[in-house]
């Protein structure tokens, strides 16, 4: 086998390990690092990135099934069908506001595809009565990961690529 098939295998497999996180909001990318909570800023909960939202949808950042749908509406897990668990937790202490900003879309169990909505918000009530809107976006069984790839920039729910993982 020459150099350039060498070269081609090396990245033909680096493609087929990759796996693309979507936005689940539209808005900003936001390190992990500012966001005003130590769970995630310390990533106790998982490593990821946070959004500073602009839209009113949060959808299904990869093809998966839905785990638990927190009943106030304001975070949610999934697992992809490559066995990534994602934690979406929009704004900080927004379980404080009993679900009030939040209608659910989607259902605990539920296969989803990138783009499908799960939770509609408010985003202006949100703003005015959350501690913050920074919404983290965090894999939680980061020991399944080997390399993390984080995206920055403005966003599109459902469109644009947050974070790139290698498993």
């Amino acid at each position: 086998m020459g150099l350039f098939d060498k070269i081609k295998q090396f990245v033909s497999d680096d493609n087929k390990n990759s796996i693309e996180i979507i936005a689940p909001l539209s808005g900003e990318i936001v390190k992990i690092e500012d966001v005003p909570d130590v769970v995630f800023a310390e990533k106790i909960v998982g490593d990821g990135v946070a959004i500073k939202p602009s839209g009113n949808k949060i959808v299904a950042p990869l093809n998966g099934k839905i785990g638990k749908i927190f009943e106030t509406n304001h975070a949610f897990a999934i697992e992809s069908d490559e066995g990534i668990e994602l934690f979406v937790h929009f704004g900080i202490d927004t379980v404080e506001l009993k679900g009030e900003g939040f209608t659910r879309i989607a259902e605990e169990g539920q296969q989803v595809k990138v783009g499908d909505t799960i939770i509609e918000i408010d985003l202006p009530l949100l703003e005015s009565k959350a501690k913050s809107v920074l919404t983290p976006v965090v894999i939680s069984n980061m020991e399944t990961v080997v390399e993390l790839t984080k995206l920055s920039g403005s966003v599109e729910a459902g469109k644009t690529p947050i974070m790139r993982i290698k498993k």
